[in-house]
């Protein structure tokens, strides 16, 4: 469950306030051969491959800078193509998305890094062929990368609000340069987000977030791939300190991702359950919309379970598939039809998320009230209460309670029952049920910045007004849509007798 997820789908839906994110690292073209097998060749045993259509994509940093653009964000790319045609077509492609290539370099007798992927069906991929050379390290160009994306850190006008380091050991990111740009970025506090490679891992020192998968994370440990998960994460601890980052988020395929932190507490975020097809991409995936959560401000578990949802969105299609908004808003929407449960909780833990509410200086409103035969008008007033503050607590009567206020014949709904139903509106943030007669020592306990009640009583009808005033809260009478009651509906059923 997201702490700030209103927060998270205003920010989706703006593009991440179209934020500019730093990328540098390894190019590459991917290419992939879409085809139909039908027979076997008679020249050798392999299928022959009846190719029907050809696509292109960023691979690499460029399928991050991808993923990014199709978030909303504003990518400045920086790495090198070959003066070639494929270079010539990757960074058309980038420019199309939306991609600033401005510190694109294209290097003369050095070819684009180029993968093609050859499909004999829509899932079945038969080979795939590398096109590489490495890339000559004493050349000037990586000199004039390095000062250019420092130049661009250090002006306040062009400065990104974060920057991504994403390596494919293609031979971009040396130490000289890493340890360049995140020390830069350090003075200016940007946030450095690594998606590492092999097992020289000094040269990430002082980042922000490494984001290894498992495997990375076992060589970086000189540990076997086989390696129970548990003891990798331990070891993980002594890493992160070695290499003073802030954190290390550990991607995990279909197990979701574990989050690595200062205190030596390692926390596990499950996936959405999702059938898988493709992992490919999927680092790219979760780095770009990590990093994109730091770049807007949102907290550490919010940006990584947002980076979590959409790894889970790319690995149910094939190839290398950049994230996009819409698909990754229905994942929201569909987690947050899941937990919906979660939003009913004790006075206990009520108190504890408000308090880390309030902390960031967010506005809690309180209301109460019995909520049998959930009605429009419940729900008018509801979302009229919400407006008021960023988070709504409902106070909800028990069935004891209810029997109390309006008869042995009520409430109609059991008050777990009538709990669920609450949760389920956007509206509402928690439902806590309590037992007495008046809402008095529950909002004591929430201490509301807004209690909000319908405008049919009167200010000093109000229970708990005078506390809530006294600690500088507010009182809102919300306007009641007329016709509308729990009574009126009961009347009109047992009519129909």
């Amino acid at each position: 469950m997201f702490e700030q997820h209103a927060r998270i789908v205003d920010l989706l839906q703006s593009g991440f306030e179209q934020r500019s994110i730093l990328i540098v690292g390894d190019l590459m073209l991917d290419r992939y051969l879409w085809g139909q097998v039908s027979r076997i060749s008679p020249e050798a045993p392999v299928p022959v491959v009846h190719v029907v259509r050809e696509t292109e994509c960023g691979g690499g940093a460029a399928n991050v800078a991808g993923n990014l653009a199709s978030l909303g964000v504003r990518p400045l790319l920086a790495g090198f193509v070959g003066d070639d045609p494929a270079g010539l077509q990757l960074t058309g492609l980038l420019n199309g998305l939306g991609v600033d290539t401005t510190l694109v370099m294209a290097l003369p007798n050095w070819p684009t890094i180029t993968k093609t992927r050859i499909f004999g069906g829509p899932q079945h991929q038969l080979a795939r062929l590398d096109y590489e050379q490495p890339l000559p390290t004493d050349i000037e160009a990586m000199q004039q990368l390095l000062q250019q994306a420092c130049r661009l850190i250090d002006d306040a006008h062009t400065a990104p609000a974060a920057i991504i380091l994403s390596d494919y050991a293609k031979g971009v990111l040396t130490e000289p340069l890493c340890q360049g740009i995140i020390n830069v970025a350090r003075q200016h506090r940007v946030p450095v987000l690594i998606d590492p490679k092999g097992n020289q891992y000094q040269k990430y020192r002082g980042a922000t977030v490494l984001s290894p998968n498992r495997s990375e994370l076992a060589a970086a440990l000189t540990c076997s791939i086989n390696t129970p998960l548990e003891t990798l994460l331990q070891q993980s601890t002594v890493l992160r300190q070695q290499l003073a980052v802030d954190f290390l988020a550990v991607t995990l395929s279909e197990q979701g991702i574990a989050l690595v932190e200062e205190d030596g507490r390692v926390r596990r975020i499950p996936a959405l359950a999702r059938e898988v097809f493709d992992v490919s991409g999927a680092g790219d995936t979760v780095i770009a919309t990590l990093a994109a959560g730091f770049a807007s401000g949102l907290s550490r578990m919010d940006a990584i379970h947002l980076a979590n949802l959409a790894a889970s969105v790319v690995v149910a299609k094939v190839g290398t598939t950049p994230i996009e908004r819409t698909e990754l808003l229905g994942a929201i929407s569909c987690e947050a039809a899941m937990d919906q449960s979660g939003k009913i909780c004790s006075v206990e833990v009520a108190r504890q998320r408000v308090a880390a509410w309030r902390s960031k200086g967010e506005r809690v409103v309180f209301t109460n009230g019995c909520f049998d035969l959930l009605h429009a008008g419940h729900v008018s007033y509801l979302e009229q209460a919400r407006r008021r503050g960023h988070h709504l607590v409902i106070g909800l009567n028990t069935d004891r309670s209810v029997q109390q206020l309006k008869g042995p014949n009520r409430p109609i709904i059991h008050e777990q029952d009538r709990a669920r139903i609450l949760a389920a509106l956007a509206a509402v943030d928690l439902v806590v049920l309590f037992d007495e007669d008046t809402p008095l020592t529950l909002i004591r306990a929430i201490r509301p910045d807004v209690l909000a009640k319908g405008a049919d009583y009167q200010l000093d009808q109000v229970v708990g007004a005078t506390d809530v005033t006294s600690w500088g809260g507010e009182v809102a009478l919300i306007t009641l849509v007329e016709g509308q009651s729990t009574s009126r509906i009961v009347a009109d059923i047992r009519s129909l007798d």
